[in-house]
């Protein structure tokens, strides 16, 4: 399988790169040093060189901020996602390429990932309550594949597909406590290890 080249673009803030991108690059960046409790907005504004009222043209507040820096991430994902689904092809095929590019895509944005599980909690509970909706739209359309081959007698149906997903994905998410950029594995190495341990889990 190809490896993805989607990476969310974080340019250098001296560029002519937008305001609204620059905001979320330094947001990034501060947040995985510092920590989203520990970073205020004015050391946002700041370090892209704009005034507060400029970041509250583009952003609500620090929420809203850490709601776009994981938001884009799982934007990517799912149009990715959507394209690996609806692909002519064998079920399995599908899925194998699913499951690598999302953990590709999760490790080229590892900040990202990682900055949004370790702070979700402190955001407002009715944004924790859309986050978790878009979460779920995405894992859902990521166990549609898995139901589609327990339909066909291609995968097994031994363990519910919800279950297989939410397994998955457990392992997914738990990537930004271990994988090191330099290591020995890639992340598209990494990808596709993960995607053959899924269909292999799978096989009937």
């Amino acid at each position: 399988m190809a490896r993805s080249t989607a990476r969310v673009s974080r340019r250098d803030p001296g560029t002519d790169e937008p305001v609204r991108q620059r905001l979320l690059g330094e947001a990034t960046r501060l947040f995985a040093e510092r920590g989203f409790e520990r970073t205020s907005v004015q050391e946002i504004v700041a370090a892209v060189g704009v005034t507060k009222g400029a970041m509250y043209h583009y952003f609500d507040s620090k929420d809203d901020l850490l709601k776009e820096i994981y938001g884009r991430v799982l934007r990517l994902q799912m149009e990715r996602l959507t394209m690996f689904a609806d692909a002519e092809g064998p079920v399995a095929e599908r899925l194998h390429a699913a499951a690598m590019d999302v953990v590709i895509t999760s490790v080229e944005n590892l900040d990202d990932t990682k900055i949004f599980f370790l702070s979700m909690h402190q955001l407002a509970p009715e944004v924790q309550k859309t986050v978790r909706a878009e979460r779920r739209r995405y894992h859902e359309r990521f166990r549609d594949l898995v139901i589609e081959g327990q339909r066909t007698g291609v995968f097994s149906d031994a363990v519910p597909a919800e279950m297989v997903v939410d397994f998955f994905f457990g392992s997914v998410h738990h990537l930004g406590t271990w994988y090191n950029p330099d290591g020995p594995l890639s992340g598209a190495e990494v990808g596709r290890h993960f995607a053959d341990l899924l269909l292999a889990s799978l096989r009937p």
